[in-house]
């Protein structure tokens, strides 16, 4: 006879009273794992206000390139692009950008024909010629080639890499990505381009004048990231000045992925200033329009006073064109504390004026009112005689007067009672 077989626990009944079965019979009990579910629903259906704020926020993100998206079958004439700008993996130095509607930056501007014909006259006879990379690259090409044809080398010039016929390949394939770029990814290729040594060459290759409004922004945002100032500005000036400045010519309207690419390339302030504002009032041809809607870009972001000072330096310097006013204003009404240097050479460029036989422009007039309303109190009075004397040869019947009224109530650095300023030279 075997020994008794013990009693599983699970099988184990407790004894309970009449009572207690019969309210367990008349009212179920719910399983463990169901309250678990139960408490896990109760928590999702409460969002605190924080997260329901940015909930919100993204979902009107989304609409918004959702919308965008539904515009993007308007054919390229109507100038109404409307694609998805956050794609792509985004450096952490990348410059923030601010929430604002499209129509802002690609509407149309009225430009008066009497305003345009008045800057026409202050263009220069002989612009600079236009140089884009690729007639760069064409001039190291043929560089080379002389050089292969004398048989001789200078190992300190600039040469072009002889390119594996596999890699030349793979940028081919880029350049018909980027060409019908839309929206989402970059290949990788084309974002490791800034670390390589011969970039500008590779960068050729893709044929940059042929992407997307949206792939140019895509590679603003990558090369301001990652090139360093004088690489990124040699970007700006001779991939992405070229485009803005056809794009304005050919449609009388900026692209708003063109517009967001001069937003970001000002990430790289110096870059900026040298490879797109100075180049442009330098060639002598800048167009009103062109000044208006670049100009707003300077407005609209915050720039460093170093490099701020040095652009109003070298425009106040420059010879005179329309639009060095417009950017000379804009600068002013930044309200820079100044240095005296700086202070000084706009004086001289107002007084450069004092015998000049033309009828200056409403804008050069807009421009020295901006200047002795912000800095009135910086100039000597030396300099503040100099420019009422001048005010007598340059006159405009509505600004003039209260240029005369800021300049004789002004307090003058040299006086007694003036607030002494440090000169940051």
């Amino acid at each position: 006879m075997g020994k008794p077989k013990k009693a599983n626990p699970s099988e184990k009944t407790n004894k309970v009273s009449l009572e207690q079965d019969i309210q367990s019979i008349k009212f179920a009990k719910s399983k463990g794992r169901n309250k678990i579910r139960l408490r896990q629903d109760e928590t999702e259906q409460f969002v605190n206000s924080n997260l329901s704020r940015k909930i919100l926020s993204e979902a009107r993100k989304q609409q918004r390139e959702m919308d965008m998206d539904e515009d993007s079958e308007i054919p390229k004439s109507s100038q109404n692009p409307s694609l998805n700008l956050d794609m792509g993996e985004s450096s952490d130095q990348e410059l923030e950008e601010d929430t604002l509607e499209p129509d802002t930056f690609f509407e149309n501007i009225e430009i008066d024909e009497d305003d345009e014909a008045a800057m026409e006259k202050f263009m220069s006879t002989n612009p600079a010629p236009r140089r884009t990379l690729a007639d760069i690259i064409m001039e190291k090409i043929t560089e080379k080639q002389t050089e292969l044809d004398t048989h001789f080398s200078d190992a300190g010039s600039l040469q072009l890499q002889d390119l594996d016929p596999r890699v030349k390949q793979m940028y081919e394939g880029v350049r018909d990505v980027l060409r019908k770029y839309r929206s989402g990814k970059l290949p990788k290729a084309f974002k490791i381009i800034p670390k390589l040594k011969n970039w500008e060459q590779i960068l050729y290759i893709t044929d940059p004048p042929t992407w997307t409004a949206a792939a140019m922004y895509q590679a603003t945002r990558i090369f301001a990231s990652n090139l360093k100032d004088k690489m990124a500005q040699r970007f700006f000036n001779l991939v992405l000045l070229p485009r803005i400045r056809d794009d304005l010519a050919e449609y009388k309207r900026l692209n708003f992925h063109l517009y967001q690419a001069l937003r970001k390339s000002l990430f790289k302030s110096g870059g900026f200033m040298k490879g797109i504002l100075l180049p442009l009032l330098e060639s002598g041809n800048c167009t009103l329009r062109e000044a208006i809607i670049i100009g707003s870009v300077v407005t609209r972001n915050s720039i460093p006073i170093l490099h701020s000072s040095a652009a109003i330096l070298k425009i106040a310097e420059m010879d005179y064109t329309g639009a060095n006013s417009i950017f000379l204003r804009i600068f002013f009404d930044k309200k820079y504390a100044l240095p005296y240097r700086v202070v000084d050479a706009c004086v001289f460029h107002f007084l450069r004026f004092e015998n000049d036989p033309r009828e200056l422009p409403v804008l050069w007039h807009q421009a020295f009112l901006a200047f002795v309303q912000r800095y009135k109190a910086d100039i000597s009075s030396e300099q503040r005689d100099s420019l009422l004397q001048l005010l007598k040869k340059q006159y405009h019947h509505t600004i003039t007067a209260e240029i005369r009224r800021e300049l004789q109530n002004a307090k003058c650095r040299d006086l007694e009672d003036a607030t002494p300023q440090m000169d940051m030279d």
